[in-house]
């Protein structure tokens, strides 16, 4: 509005009763708060206040026009607070989107526990493998597994992450062991949602798309058909890691084996100030600091 100041004047004058009162308020010159009143009167035209020479009253039309502008600027005053307090304390929401089994095992619980200690929080988890656009989608944050790719969003690593390629006794003992990679094309291979196996050797990275007997966009799914003997799979540390270390699962082709990729939280860069997303990303980070969760029970 391009007569807010007055409006802020003439509404103050109202609550003062003169004009000096209300530029003591302002902390201006009542001249210029008289200014102000004049310049918004002329610009509506209509009076607003009727001057004597002991006191204000205001016009009819004045009195409806400050009962309105009144309501407005308390109105501003309370939107300014309640992003005052969303910007500095853990209040609104937070949506936030993770792949499906990580989601469900690591990152649900640390959420709900930020609930718990901050009941003014509202949470909407999104537990997909598809990759969600944050701008477009409204997320407030990402956690993603792999190689941060994205420039145009801010991103903390969260932890490392190995992938094994892995297979269970029962297999090994039936089809034999693999020991360089051109003998997978001879294996039955277990996919999921991605249809492409990465490894690495001395620096070189190769890339195996293999011919699946058996495929799924579940990793629970996957796991358990690798443990029951189906096939060879390529599956992530958290899933494969305490079958390794109790000999339920096999690890294959170490020499092979891909270094490590990030688990990263990713959220657009207009997020960034939001004490809420702050807090979350520090209980995240605080819970994967020591040692991974699922190395805990190992």
């Amino acid at each position: 509005m391009h007569h807010w100041e007055a409006v802020e004047a003439f509404v103050e004058v109202m609550k003062q009763g003169s004009f000096s009162a209300a530029a003591d308020r302002l902390k201006v010159s009542p001249s210029h708060v008289s200014r102000l009143v004049a310049k918004l009167e002329s610009s509506l035209g209509v009076p607003l206040l009727y001057r004597t020479t002991r006191k204000l009253r205001p016009s009819q039309a004045g009195q409806r026009y400050y009962e309105q502008c009144r309501r407005l600027l308390e109105g501003l005053v309370s939107a300014e607070h309640a992003i005052s307090a969303e910007a500095h304390e853990a209040v609104g929401p937070l949506k936030v989107t993770c792949a499906t089994t990580f989601g469900e095992r690591f990152i649900a619980p640390v959420l709900n526990e930020l609930m718990l200690q901050h009941p003014r929080l509202s949470l909407d988890l999104h537990l997909t493998n598809r990759r969600v656009d944050l701008i477009e989608e409204g997320y407030d944050l990402a956690v993603r597994m792999g190689a941060m790719d994205d420039s145009s969003m801010l991103s903390r690593r969260l932890c490392d992450r190995r992938e094994y390629l892995c297979a269970s006794p029962a297999y090994l003992e039936r089809f034999g062991m693999p020991h360089v990679l051109s003998e997978l094309a001879h294996h039955r291979c277990l996919t999921g949602s991605r249809t492409r196996w990465l490894f690495q050797r001395e620096g070189q990275r190769y890339e195996i798309r293999p011919e699946a007997s058996w495929r799924s966009n579940s990793g629970p799914a996957q796991l358990d058909a690798v443990r029951r003997g189906l096939g060879i799979a390529q599956l992530p540390d958290y899933y494969v890691e305490p079958d390794l270390a109790s000999g339920r699962l096999v690890s294959l082709l170490d020499q092979y084996r891909y270094p490590f990729s990030g688990v990263w939280l990713i959220y657009p860069r207009s997020r960034q100030r939001s004490r809420r997303l702050q807090l979350l990303c520090d209980a995240l980070l605080a819970r994967f600091a020591d040692q991974v969760p699922w190395r805990e029970a190992i």
